[in-house]
């Protein structure tokens, strides 16, 4: 149960249309619409009257209401006290997919720690979907997650475009492909491949290159960063995000470079995102704008 499905009932109840309550909110009907019915179906008791000229608040909703309200209330109570009580020390929980952790996560959260001595950054490495998740349910303060152009993001998460950029091969400095200008499928599947586990981004994406032709030897590992590592110590070429290597430490030393596909690849999009607030805690406000700022830099 998410505290929104029950925002959503008293919105219809208030407006008096499923229509009329989606505008007021911000989101889709249907996703609001969704909303209720997972809700019905998580307490087993319908809350809607659906009919074709639209829906209202059933008998077991409406007794269920005073309830809900006490609910959000108590929640409206919470965030009062939490605004009006100055904490000196906080932790920031970041979920992160590890793509722009050296060159871009690890530069904020240095230079945010100098300007708020007494908070602490909780920094985790996660699947995309464990982070969407963790933030619904409040687990999370903070996510960065890369995104091809038609991946979904709940709606109740707020999103900001930190960087944009192209899937491309990363290889050693002294590897024969750091030789061509592109390299091909083809060129990639003919070698040892270090490819990322499933569950993130550029894994659907080489499972689309190469199909259901594989390299013959293929090395499997968590995140951009240990991928790194393992190209760096001659294991074999991988695919990122060029925004994952350039201004790693490892391609600054001149170790590891990109090249292009030869092949067309989608975008790919790093996104930060929160959860929506009536008003965000200024620490994490600041810390926001601390990764905006050092991203809008490295463009």
């Amino acid at each position: 149960m998410r505290l929104e499905q029950l925002e959503y009932l008293a919105a219809v109840t208030q407006h008096g249309s499923l229509r009329r309550a989606a505008e007021q909110l911000h989101v889709s009907q249907s996703a609001l619409s969704e909303g209720i019915s997972s809700l019905e179906r998580e307490l087993g008791v319908p809350l809607l009257e659906r009919h074709r000229a639209g829906a209202r608040v059933s008998r077991e909703g409406r007794d269920l209401l005073p309830l809900m309200a006490e609910i959000l209330a108590g929640v409206a109570q919470l965030k009062n006290a939490a605004r009006d009580h100055a904490r000196t020390i906080r932790t920031i929980r970041v979920g992160t997919v590890n793509a722009g952790t050296s060159a871009l996560l690890v530069p904020a959260v240095r230079e945010f720690g100098a300007g708020h001595p007494n908070t602490t950054v909780d920094v985790a490495a996660m699947l995309q979907g464990e982070i969407q998740e963790a933030l619904l349910e409040g687990r999370l303060d903070v996510g960065l997650v890369n995104v091809f152009p038609d991946d979904p993001i709940p709606p109740t998460l707020e999103r900001t475009v930190l960087l944009r950029g192209r899937p491309v091969v990363c290889c050693r400095a002294d590897d024969p492909l750091a030789a061509l200008d592109v390299i091909s499928v083809e060129e990639l599947r003919a070698r040892p491949f270090v490819a990322m586990r499933p569950g993130y981004l550029m894994h659907r994406l080489a499972q689309r290159l190469f199909g259901d032709a594989p390299p013959p030897e293929t090395f499997s590992t968590d995140g951009a960063e240990m991928g790194k590592v393992l190209v760096a110590n001659g294991t074999g070429p991988t695919i990122l995000p060029d925004y994952s290597v350039v201004g790693d430490p490892l391609e600054q030393a001149g170790v590891i470079t990109t090249r292009p596909l030869a092949e067309p690849v989608p975008p790919v999009t790093m996104l930060l995102l929160r959860r929506r607030f009536d008003r965000v805690p200024p620490v994490i406000h600041d810390f926001e704008q601390t990764i905006i700022r050092l991203a809008g830099a490295s463009r």
